[in-house]
């Protein structure tokens, strides 16, 4: 059976509408905060795309008002599911901007696990993105995406892992700094700017990093700005990208081997 499901969130952001839209109605900026490697065409009817770890969903646009609303909603499965996103911007005094975002649809048998993972998601996500339009105004990033399974450990134990290799104290707390990191790869030098039971964020100079542990699996979601070495010396753009990926995902499976 389905069940249907609805989440409303609103946030404040330090940008103005215009910058606000491009970062959720273009590829490059939803690249920039959100999940995977998205594209999007820019009117009513047209398809919106986001891939990640070789998962490609596409979903329908059915609202394109440029500054003020965009709506997106994926085709109907057999078994009756679907998803609807919906964003409203509306500018305010100072240069800022409220978001709101309503994500709806019908979810399955496991509604309630699935209904709870995106209830705790869609306030990290919306932090990422204000952590993207205060510190990476105009710039776009590549996403890079690794997964590998945990082999069983309990979560406590994957989160003592990865603060290891990260050169961070337990428990991770919101403001602490992040001075060495992954070996082989460029060092992580910044600050923890999100942290809970399932989720770590670095902000450095150049990007931000998120590591997320759930049950059975690790999976890591950057985004990285400016020359974006691969572990192999490469610069920015798509080979470097997909360097950058490749090296993150060594690490990882070699982390948790």
């Amino acid at each position: 059976m389905t069940h249907p499901f609805e989440i409303e969130l609103e946030t404040s952001l330090p940008a103005s509408p215009e910058q606000v839209w491009e970062a959720i109605a273009t590829g490059p900026g939803i690249d920039s905060w959100f999940m995977g490697r998205n594209e999007l065409d820019p009117r009513e009817g047209g398809t919106a795309v986001m891939e990640t770890g070789g998962h490609r969903e596409e979903a329908v646009v059915t609202a394109y008002e440029p500054g003020k609303r965009l709506a997106t909603r994926t085709a109907t499965g057999e078994d009756g599911r679907f998803m609807a996103f919906e964003y409203l911007i509306e500018g305010r005094d100072g240069g800022s901007t409220v978001l709101r975002v309503v994500h709806s649809g019908l979810l399955g048998d496991d509604w309630q696990d699935e209904y709870d993972a995106l209830r705790r998601g869609w306030p990290f996500h919306l932090h990422t993105l204000r952590e993207y339009l205060s510190h990476f105004p105009g710039r776009t990033a590549v996403p890079v995406f690794a997964a590998a399974p945990s082999g069983g450990r309990p979560e406590p134990e994957v989160q003592a892992l990865l603060a290891r290799a990260l050169s961070l104290p337990l428990p991770a707390a919101v403001g602490t700094r992040v001075h060495g990191g992954p070996a082989g790869l460029p060092p992580l030098d910044g600050e923890v700017v999100w942290a809970d039971d399932e989720r770590l964020e670095v902000r450095t100079a150049d990007g931000l990093y998120t590591f997320h542990h759930g049950p059975g699996l690790v999976l890591m979601f950057h985004h990285l700005f400016g020359p974006v070495p691969d572990g192999a010396g490469a610069e920015a753009g798509a080979g470097a990208g997909a360097g950058a990926e490749a090296a993150w995902q060594q690490w990882l499976a070699g982390l948790l081997a």
